[in-house]
């Protein structure tokens, strides 16, 4: 099974393209496809021949609303808050950043994403994917000393440590991988990363 996974498209048709044409089973855009939810309309374009299999996630750029209307209009998953089992796997996905000093349409409080990633605990083996990464991580460092992840997402990884974690949000991170405990993490930056399970 071949997961493509990508997050922070941020309009760029072009990168798009690019990820969405790697072969594979699922695809998981983790967030921020457009920037202040503008254009939504021209990823659908290019993304509409992956249909079902791609799951998306709204970023803080999106709000879940925005990213529900986009998958029931063009036959797409949202993958916001589900869980989705797939040959024995859980997929858990959770959208929105962290607190951002910028206001934008899809964030949560430490409070709001601690009661969303509960429902996860458990479930196992986990693939989980989140906008936010987790808080002091090679995955969301802007330059050293200076980290904008959740401290709630780190938590829970510690906790309940799934196979696979990945997450997007903080550009400067992007192609990082860590350990976190037994638990290998990525941000998956604009680039994308291809899973095979």
């Amino acid at each position: 099974m071949r997961i493509q996974i990508f997050s922070d498209i941020h309009n760029d048709l072009k990168q798009l393209e690019a990820v969405a044409a790697v072969d594979a089973d699922i695809y998981i855009s983790a967030g921020d496809l457009v920037t202040w939810a503008r254009g939504l309309s021209d990823c659908a374009k290019v993304l509409k021949p992956l249909g079902e299999k791609l799951w998306v996630l709204p970023g803080n750029h999106e709000s879940s609303d925005q990213i529900a209307k986009f998958c029931d209009d063009h036959g797409f998953r949202n993958f916001h808050e589900r869980v989705f089992e797939v040959n024995g796997w859980h997929f858990a996905g959770l959208g929105y950043s962290n607190r951002t000093p910028f206001s934008t349409p899809g964030e949560y409080s430490e409070e709001q994403l601690e009661e969303r990633l509960a429902k996860f605990a458990g479930l196992s083996p986990m693939v989980l994917v989140c906008h936010a990464p987790p808080l002091d991580t090679d995955l969301d460092g802007v330059k050293p000393d200076q980290h904008f992840g959740s401290r709630v997402v780190l938590n829970f990884i510690q906790v309940n440590q799934p196979e696979y974690f990945f997450c997007g949000h903080i550009h400067e991170a992007a192609g990082n991988q860590t350990k976190i405990g037994a638990t290998v993490g990525r941000n998956v930056g604009k680039q994308g990363y291809l899973l095979e399970l």
